[in-house]
């Protein structure tokens, strides 16, 4: 019984201690898309979340000395003067372009962003022009990561022309992290598909780091032993959240954030809740199936936080989803295991009641917490 009782203490700990990563957490993710218009002005449009520019303001809080942010306009003119701060077109020495602080809202593309538009002049910067978005990952922490879209222009002769003479950029896609170079804008960038892997990257984070997620499958496979029901769960889960997902990604249905992440939360407090009433997996396949629906709308927010172009949703659609899956099967393919060993070693090979209930109690904790808690 102490043995037992040990085992089920250290379950405990082991989730309080992801719930505290969890309240940590943050996306830490931007975008930029630069758009040429011609004769040596640029527009650029710096994409990101809500929750991030306040984070990063708490972290950055001279920014906010002798200011009155009941003033209209304040909070974002604020914003965009820190924007502005940290993104520059300059040339390899070091000179930048003058900029404007054109709008900051809401992206009216994408309904988890914030936007700021700038407009840089680099008339007067002699040499070739590369982007430095540097100074905004490192406000944003080391684990930033930034996708940046250039050479999308209405005026294709003109950009033509532009490209020809080596000032303005091609058509491409770059996914940057704190660390990496400057963005020759000369050079031609990537290709949707040749960033996939970055997105199937940023797909295992997104499961890694998404902790109701987490939260979610773990409780659905606590009192499995056998590898068919646990097949089952995950190819359940996979085929209703890729649905919802794509859906979302694609913009053909779009539900408010507040209403989905509820929903995960109900999710979770009920598949833990269930685990008190009955040790039968066979049939939790559809519980998967039909509360995946739900997750592949939180899914698609990793995705859509990142400001991807419409042109290059599908490849990163593709690459995000297939990382998404390897990192739940590799959450489960430990768990279970873990699970079966703790049964033999412990509780002569069956699975413990006390442990599970306490593991199923913690979880629902996590999703009343996540119900009730106010939004970051």
């Amino acid at each position: 019984m102490a043995r037992s009782m040990g085992i089920a203490v250290a379950a405990l700990w082991a989730m309080i201690f992801l719930v505290t990563a969890a309240a940590a957490h943050t996306a830490d993710i931007s975008s930029s898309r630069i758009v040429p218009e011609g004769n040596g002005h640029y527009r650029v449009d710096v994409g990101f979340l809500g929750t991030d520019i306040e984070r990063m303001f708490a972290e950055n809080k001279k920014e906010l000395k002798d200011i009155d942010l009941t003033e209209p306009g304040v909070i974002e003119a604020m914003i965009g003067k820190f924007i502005q701060k940290r993104v520059a077109l300059q040339n390899e020495e070091g000179q930048t372009c003058p900029s404007t602080v054109v709008s900051v809202g809401e992206d009216p593309t994408n309904p988890y962003d914030s936007k700021a538009i700038l407009r840089m002049d680099c008339t007067a910067v002699p040499g070739q022009i590369f982007y430095n978005p540097f100074e905004l990952l490192k406000a944003q922490g080391p684990r930033a990561k930034h996708l940046v879209s250039i050479g999308e222009k209405d005026d294709a002769s003109a950009l033509t022309e532009a490209q020809r003479m080596g000032r303005e950029p091609a058509p491409g896609q770059v996914m940057i992290y704190p660390g990496d170079s400057l963005i020759d804008l000369s050079k031609p960038l990537l290709s949707p598909w040749r960033l996939a892997p970055k997105f199937f990257a940023a797909g295992i984070e997104h499961i890694m780091t998404g902790y109701d997620h987490l939260c979610f499958l773990l409780a659905v496979v606590l009192w499995a032993s056998r590898a068919w029901p646990v097949v089952k769960i995950v190819t359940a889960f996979t085929i209703s959240h890729s649905i919802t997902l794509s859906l979302a990604a694609l913009q053909v249905v779009n539900i408010p954030s507040a209403w989905t992440e509820t929903a995960i939360a109900l999710s979770i407090i009920y598949v833990a809740i269930e685990n008190f009433f009955t040790r039968k997996v066979e049939g939790r396949w559809r519980d998967t199936f039909l509360f995946g629906f739900v997750h592949g709308f939180g899914f698609a927010s990793g995705l859509t936080e990142m400001g991807v172009p419409q042109r290059a949703i599908v490849p990163a659609l593709a690459s995000f989803n297939l990382g998404v899956e390897v990192g739940q099967i590799g959450v489960v393919m430990v768990v279970v295991p873990l699970l079966v060993l703790i049964d033999r070693l412990f509780f002569n090979g069956q699975r413990n009641l006390r442990l599970v209930q306490i593991c199923s109690g913690v979880i629902a904790c996590f999703g009343a917490y996540w119900l009730f808690a106010p939004p970051a």
